[in-house]
């Protein structure tokens, strides 16, 4: 792994509390499962990134190697890898994600749950 791309990957969880690194964008996820994180975390209504890292094998190998998670989705919040939504799903209907996020943005008010009418 590149330094270059390290130091990318390690500003990109810096600069964004939720990141999901994934296939296709937020708008356009091009997979099944980034789909489905993308709507996972609409229902919590925090702000997240995603970042598309379907075209570029050295990221995606950078970031294999330093989650040792082999797969897409890749989750971080407030800079801890959490794997994808097997994980964080399961911290959910327990409450302990609930814990996370108020942490993950402290002083803010919970937001309200995303309804979705579609």
């Amino acid at each position: 792994m590149s330094d270059a791309i390290k130091s990318e990957i390690e500003s990109e969880i810096a600069a964004n509390t939720i990141l999901v690194y994934g296939k296709g964008t937020k708008d356009m996820p091009r997979c099944g499962f980034t789909a489905e994180t993308i709507q996972f975390f609409n229902h919590f209504g925090y702000p997240y990134a995603v970042v598309d890292v379907l075209e570029n094998m050295p990221k995606r190998e950078a970031l294999a190697q330093m989650t040792n998670w082999p797969t897409l989705p890749k989750v971080f919040i407030d800079g801890k890898f959490y794997g994808d939504t097997d994980i964080l799903a399961p911290m959910a209907e327990n409450g302990e994600l609930k814990t996370v996020l108020a942490e993950a943005f402290p002083g803010r008010p919970e937001p309200s749950p995303v309804i979705n009418l579609h």
